[in-house]
């Protein structure tokens, strides 16, 4: 059973989400403001996320859907936010100077953020102004919703999510040829994936050989960027994390979704499954030993089961 914390972080998770296409390249965050009332109970007078890059952050637009009926009372109110305020002018004032300025009596954080130019500066103004702060509260969650921000500033590259789509019997093509292995319901589910990532990646075989399209055409959303890559033309980290892109999904064929494997560049793997067999063609990548199954979903008859990375 969630904690009266938990509960109001959760709310915040859950405005955070709202922000997944407009707030990139900064994290989607959410935040709640709740008041004390007479009967012992709680009451929330604002609520926010952040909505786009340079706009107002999540805390801002909390405080500024409180009634001036509400305002009053911010003086007992606590502050949720799933993510650590931030302390430093950047396109916009600091959070954390205006949450002092509101004099609010309480602080929960979901998680410290990884960027370089707050990484815990911001809690310890809260604290060195006299607020009470709480770190956290369902923290992984709220670690795990900005997991491609903070991969990217903390590894300087971005998060890579090797996908691949397999019969039954292991294979991702038939003796060479393409093979059709998703529904039109699981491939609308890929063309969200892209719409949600920066950018997408075949080899150069895949590309030659199957001419893919790698946009976003049943789902709304922008088309990541387009890459091929082959000996000539290796991928370069350092070049993606410069023009700003925190997300690859890699599709290609079996060489280059080894290529990644083999240096243990991957944070998320996704693997379709269908009820089908061929007698013969391109094995599937073998799946890493640090690799966790994070969830496994069935779709009509095809299985999609989602991996994660594990410490060994």
């Amino acid at each position: 059973m969630m904690t009266e914390d938990e509960q109001y972080m959760s709310r915040c998770l859950q405005l955070a989400r709202n922000g997944r296409q407009n707030a990139k390249p900064n994290p989607m965050v959410g935040a709640v403001i709740v008041v004390p009332q007479h009967d012992g109970g709680k009451r929330i007078i604002g609520e926010g996320y952040h909505v786009r890059c340079g706009q107002g952050h999540a805390e801002v637009n909390a405080f500024a859907s409180v009634g001036p009926e509400d305002e009053p009372l911010l003086k007992e109110a606590t502050v949720y936010v799933s993510l650590e305020p931030c302390s430093h002018y950047g396109k916009t004032p600091p959070c954390a100077d205006l949450i002092i300025r509101k004099g609010v009596r309480r602080v929960v954080v979901g998680c410290i953020d990884e960027f370089a130019e707050v990484q815990g500066r911001g809690i310890r103004k809260l604290r060195d102004a006299g607020i009470e702060v709480t770190v956290g509260v369902l923290e992984a969650e709220c670690k795990a919703l900005n997991r491609r921000f903070f991969t990217f500033h903390r590894l300087h590259r971005p998060y890579i999510i090797l996908k691949w789509a397999q019969t039954a019997n292991g294979f991702i093509d038939d003796n060479g040829q393409a093979l059709a292995v998703s529904t039109p319901f699981t491939q609308m589910l890929s063309h969200k994936l892209r719409a949600e990532e920066d950018a997408i990646l075949v080899g150069r075989v895949t590309d030659e050989r199957e001419h893919p399209q790698l946009t976003v055409r049943h789902w709304l959303g922008p088309s990541p960027k387009r890459l091929v890559i082959d000996r000539q033309h290796p991928l370069n980290l350092e070049s993606l994390h410069a023009h700003n892109i925190q997300s690859l999904i890699v599709e290609g064929g079996r060489k280059t979704l080894e290529s990644f494997l083999v240096q243990d560049l991957w944070d998320e793997i996704r693997v379709e499954t269908a009820p089908i067999t061929v007698a013969g063609g391109t094995r599937a990548p073998q799946l890493p030993s640090n690799a966790r199954l994070q969830s496994q979903n069935l779709y009509g008859e095809n299985i999609i089961a989602t991996y994660s990375k594990v410490a060994l």
